[in-house]
């Protein structure tokens, strides 16, 4: 109902407008553009500092890390792989018993 209503879709173009004027002036201040590069920098600097105390810790606990979860769960996807060949090898080794033993 309202996206029909005209004077609600000139509020929003109009709100749409400034808002991309805003930005604009924003992203042409460099002390801006600045501001938000040292602020992302020092967020991926904080994170990587926490991945490595939280891997510290898990480790002094005896508690497997995300990293170390994912090793196992790809080492045991190989090993699901490999015995889903051995069964396969094995399931065609008793057929081909089982015919040569009816002849």
């Amino acid at each position: 109902m309202l996206k029909n209503n005209p004077v609600m879709k000139k509020l929003v173009e109009t709100g749409e407008e400034r808002v991309g004027k805003l930005a604009q002036q924003l992203l042409s201040n460099e002390k801006f553009v600045a501001a938000v590069q040292t602020l992302v920098s020092s967020s991926l600097a904080a994170k990587g500092t926490l991945d490595t105390a939280l891997r510290t810790a898990l480790s002094a606990m005896n508690l497997p890390s995300t990293a170390d979860v994912e090793q196992l769960r790809s080492k045991v996807d190989d090993l699901e792989r490999l015995l889903t060949a051995v069964e396969g090898k094995v399931d065609t080794l008793v057929a081909a018993k089982s015919q040569s033993s009816k002849k």
